[in-house]
């Protein structure tokens, strides 16, 4: 089925409008797929990742079959995070708002009572986290005799999360005859065989992997030592100027670190992660949403349910260790038709986690160095340069023309005048310092020229002395020369001192180690 637009599924005035005023007009491969068979009550499993309209896919069936005369809980929405529930119950009130309907987000972190008060005046859906809800249930305030829909939404977070047997709690406490829906960015068995036991005929419907990764996103990595990461970001962050950025950390202490870091060098920055609390959580997302803030740093769970349309740029500072949180990740940018950048960060360790993702994404991600200290200087002059022109332009600088004609009196030139000026502003300015990185970016640089790739690794039954045998004998390489030997199952990376690089490549290169015959060639060649 192609994709579809609203105007061609029946749904009521209201719902129209709302949709209208939200800028809904085509929709998205996974609403075309899914709304209709939500629309007839079938339950469906949907594989859709954020920034591909599943919320809404949801969303406007639920509106679309609930009355707002009627005051009890007909739908539940259980979601991994406060974000993601607080995102979803917001998107669901805006396609509600011409109808009748109470939408309600209870989570964690928030008072209870006020919940509590809340259900009692009588609400048609809730969206929630899995573990308050269950405090609901058992203080007998939610009440889910009435529910007839069911939605897990990210439903491989929730599982991951540990929240499989609090969804069965729940679940167990529903009526029987109810649609069930649930949405997953991955489709492992467990989520499979859940659905089973839970579902009526299931509709599958996916979004294939090759649309989730947008085109208009530019990706590049930087290979750096773990030292130099903080120094290559606040280059980058000068240098391409973003409007709003997201940075990616893999750990709650290192976003803690790097927001301290990147506040202390002068930049408009916050950290979100799962240990803040909701108010803390809810503060910072404001002032992201806000523009108060151009810079967040964040771990891939506290990011779930961020949508903000104006991300120019992301970060990964540590390279994500699943395919589908990259994805997840450079998703974040070139939103609603815009472009977007993301740059990922490589220590030695895991280069070859770029390469898996190349295979995963079905796209290059270009190798990119570290801006030089040469060019932050020209990046400092060329925005002088803006200022002085939109200064000239604006024309209000009679009172220091008139400063200016003392010394022209004096015969010292315009061209003299404006030189020592200059000298005077930078002397003067506190201009963001920078690291001296560049003489260890050489190296690196070097480095990655004697980076090999040999095809074979731990699945042949070979070890690193199978491979520092072959390299020493058959490549006639000093074994002093040969520096890490990285072996994975199925590929081993090997690092070589320079002027021997050409020559191992060449004499390796379909020969045989320990039976197997391999391929050798530069790593930064590898498609």
């Amino acid at each position: 089925m192609g994709k579809m637009r609203f105007e061609e599924i029946k749904l009521s005035e209201e719902l129209y409008k709302a949709i209208k005023d939200m800028g809904f007009e085509e929709m998205t491969s996974i609403q075309s797929e899914a709304i209709p068979h939500l629309l007839e009550g079938k339950d469906i499993i949907g594989q859709a990742q954020t920034g591909t309209g599943k919320t809404a896919t949801f969303a406007i069936p639920l509106v679309e079959k609930i009355d707002g005369l009627d005051r009890s809980l007909r739908a539940l929405v259980l979601c991994p995070t406060r974000e993601l529930s607080i995102q979803v119950a917001e998107e669901i009130r805006r396609l509600a708002k011409y109808k009748d309907i109470h939408v309600l987000p209870i989570y964690g972190g928030q008072p209870i009572n006020r919940q509590i008060k809340a259900l009692k005046k009588g609400v048609q859906i809730v969206v929630g986290t899995p573990g308050r809800v269950i405090d609901h249930i058992k203080r007998n305030t939610l009440k889910l005799d009435d529910v007839n829909i069911l939605v897990l939404d990210e439903a491989d977070e929730m599982f991951n999360m540990g929240f499989r047997e609090d969804i069965e709690f729940i679940i167990n406490h529903l009526p029987e005859s109810r649609q069930t829906i649930f949405f997953s960015a991955t489709m492992p068995k467990e989520i499979l065989n859940f659905a089973k036991k839970y579902q009526n005929n299931p509709e599958i419907i996916k979004v294939v992997p090759k649309e989730l990764t947008v085109p208009k996103i530019e990706q590049y990595y930087i290979e750096v030592k773990e030292h130099m990461k903080t120094e290559a970001l606040c280059r980058l962050l000068d240098l391409l100027n973003p409007k709003l950025s997201l940075v990616f950390c893999n750990t709650k202490k290192k976003v803690d670190e790097l927001t301290i870091e990147l506040q202390g060098r002068g930049f408009f920055v916050d950290g979100l992660h799962g240990d803040l609390k909701q108010s803390q959580r809810d503060k910072v997302m404001n002032k992201f949403r806000n523009g108060n803030i151009d810079i967040l740093v964040a771990t891939d769970v506290a990011a779930r349910g961020i949508d903000v349309d104006d991300v120019d740029a992301v970060f990964n500072y540590d390279i994500p260790q699943d395919d589908e949180n990259y994805v997840h990740r450079i998703g974040r940018t070139a939103r609603a038709g815009r472009e977007g950048i993301a740059v990922s960060f490589v220590t030695n360790k895991d280069f070859h986690r770029i390469k898996t993702i190349e295979k995963y994404t079905k796209t290059k991600i270009k190798r990119k160095n570290i801006p030089t200290l040469e060019e932050m200087k020209n990046r400092q002059i060329d925005k002088l340069l803006e200022k002085m022109r939109e200064e000239i332009n604006r024309g209000e600088l009679d009172k220091y023309e008139n400063i200016l004609n003392v010394l022209l009196e004096e015969e010292f030139t315009s061209f003299d005048i404006a030189a020592c000026l200059l000298k005077f502003y930078f002397e003067g300015k506190k201009t963001r310092k920078y690291g001296d990185l560049d003489e260890d970016h050489k190296g690196m640089e070097r480095d990655t020229f004697k980076r090999i790739y040999i095809n074979t690794g731990k699945k042949k039954g070979l070890s690193p002395r199978h491979i520092l045998h072959a390299i020493v004998n058959e490549g006639k390489i000093p074994k002093k020369s040969v520096g890490d030997i990285d072996m994975y199952d199925k590929f081993t990376f090997v690092s070589v001192e320079g002027d021997y690089a050409e020559n191992l490549v060449k004499r390796l290169n379909n020969k045989r180690i320990k039976g197997v015959k391999v391929k050798v060639e530069f790593a930064n060649m590898v498609k």
